[in-house]
């Protein structure tokens, strides 16, 4: 296969990583002349034949919200796209070893490595986060370590990607991860969030403080048995020069709960670098190479000889308009439907964007033209991911729908629903239950035309019940709804199917 041609650019060379997903092979780009990695994956072969074609329109959409992330911790994503019944992903080319090889190598792994190495995931999941993107499949093995002591983050989104929902299992049962680093929550197939990776952080910290992975067992429902109910062995009782605080940081991003760890990667990590060697530290010592504290030891300030530049503005909510003319808006409504037909979602959302002033000059705050542009907006920053900004805009429609037509209008609630999807993809999975069960009965009134919200709905609350450790609850939600969903929808539909995998997934964990 070596010398295949991707794209009609990208000539592959040799594999270096396979896994259940696909292959990672070093390649070369034709037309830049540099080396590049390129995944491939086999969405046929993941999906078991199933919704293969929705695959890959998440995986385009996935690949939009990946590249807005820019931090250096973040390996750069140069392309992607379809190539006959592959996927494709360009990468940048890092060179290094995982920190899987890298523990192997320096066994017993200095604690300081560990905190340093840990500090600089920290910074990389800051950046995530605040898109906001979960990992979902943080591990040695989707982390580098770069010759200068840098750690890159590798297959970001590429494990939503393949999880057409965050509670999707394999036809074997087993949720979509790394059972040896998966968080409670992720293993119960409930809903997941930024704490869902700290936890994952955990498990790595502990690997390579204590040698190995917190929970053990020969079967992968066994390590999830232990993830799920078995307390992790204190890192002093096996290393005691691990610091107090090291080894006290390790239990609380392992916790349970979700809410009992680190409040976000940001306080991770300021507990993680008062433990770093300071700047100048040691500097007698020579420093080999993929040593993790370099960064810190010896930090590499760019342009010394100059000023920092001043930091750039915030991106506006809405960028300005291109004239104090104002643009032509038929004109500019066209350009953003030509936009959305060619998938080219992030450049329709600064259109309408920019749109939005000048409609409101012309037309007014409250015309019918200025809503639909709004409508559009907020619909698109939902395709587009970006629900910290859809998330005021859809709440600013449905109040206007409510202020004008009553609270228990059907659009004003549609909009609300559309919110509380928002916050449930932010992460505040309080906000969002509490939102789903008041608006359930509203939609459940219209259940006899309308069948699909209110059983979607009552899904996305069982979920977040697993996310929040109320199995209970959520076992009477699930079981419930499954006999509902087989009704309206038959027994063999895909919907009553998933829960049906749910529920029988819950019984074997409990059981």
């Amino acid at each position: 296969m070596t010398g295949r041609l991707i794209a009609g650019r990208y000539e592959l060379a040799s594999v270096i990583g396979q896994g259940g997903m696909g292959q990672v092979w070093t390649a070369y780009d034709r037309r830049l002349d540099r080396r590049v990695a390129v995944k491939l994956l086999r969405p046929d072969k993941v999906a078991g034949g199933e919704n293969v074609e929705e695959l890959r329109q998440r995986f385009d959409r996935e690949c939009r919200v990946t590249a807005q992330v820019d931090h250096p911790g973040l390996v750069t994503v140069h392309d992607a796209g379809a190539d006959g019944d592959e996927l494709y992903l360009v990468m940048q080319f890092v060179e290094g070893g995982d920190l899987g090889a890298h523990l192997a190598a320096h066994t017993p792994y200095p604690w300081p490595w560990a905190v340093a190495v840990g500090a600089q995931l920290c910074a990389a999941l800051s950046a995530v986060h605040a898109v906001p993107i979960v990992h979902r499949d943080l591990k040695p093995r989707n982390v580098m370590v770069r010759t200068d002591g840098t750690v890159t983050v590798l297959d970001l989104g590429v494990a939503s990607v393949m999880d057409t929902d965050t509670t999707r299992l394999t036809h074997t049962g087993t949720p979509i991860g790394s059972p040896a680093y998966m968080a409670p929550e992720q293993a119960m197939g409930g809903a997941i969030g930024p704490r869902t990776d700290l936890y994952a952080l955990g498990v790595v910290l502990h690997e390579l403080l204590g040698g190995e992975v917190p929970f053990n067992a020969p079967t992968a429902l066994g390590v999830l048995h232990g993830h799920l109910y078995e307390q992790p062995t204190p890192l002093r009782r096996i290393r005691p020069q691990v610091p107090e605080p090291l080894e006290a940081l390790v239990l609380r991003l392992l916790a349970k709960d979700p809410q009992d760890r680190p409040e976000d990667a940001q306080d991770a990590f300021r507990q993680l670098v008062a433990l770093v060697p300071p700047p100048g530290a040691d500097r007698s010592a020579p420093l080999g190479p993929m040593d993790p504290t370099r960064p810190f030891l010896r930090p590499h300030a760019p342009w010394p000889d100059k000023p920092a530049p001043a930091p750039l503005p915030e991106r506006p909510a809405h960028p300005p308009a291109v004239n104090s003319a104002g643009p032509d808006l038929a004109a500019a409504v066209d350009e953003v439907r030509r936009l959305l037909a060619a998938g080219r979602i992030t450049q329709a959302v600064d259109v309408l964007g920019g749109l939005l002033p000048a409609a409101a000059t012309k037309h007014g705050e409250h015309s019918p033209v200025l809503r639909s542009l709004r409508k559009q907006y907020a619909a698109t920053l939902m395709e587009d991911g970006q629900y910290r900004r859809a998330l005021p805009e859809l709440r600013r429609l449905s109040d206007e729908f409510a202020s004008q037509y009553g609270g228990a209008d059907r659009t004003a609630l549609q909009y609300r629903y559309e919110a509380a999807q928002c916050l449930e993809q932010l992460g505040d999975t309080t906000s969002a239950l509490s939102e789903y069960r008041v608006l359930l009965p509203y939609f459940e009134r219209w259940a006899a035309a309308d069948p699909g919200p209110p059983l979607e709905i009552r899904r996305r609350i069982g979920h977040l019940l697993l996310s929040v450790g109320d199995r209970r609850a959520a076992r009477d939600v699930l079981t419930r709804l499954l006999y509902d969903a087989e009704r309206v929808r038959g027994p063999h539909h895909p919907f009553p199917a998933e829960v049906r995998r749910t529920l029988a997934w819950l019984g074997h964990v409990q059981g």
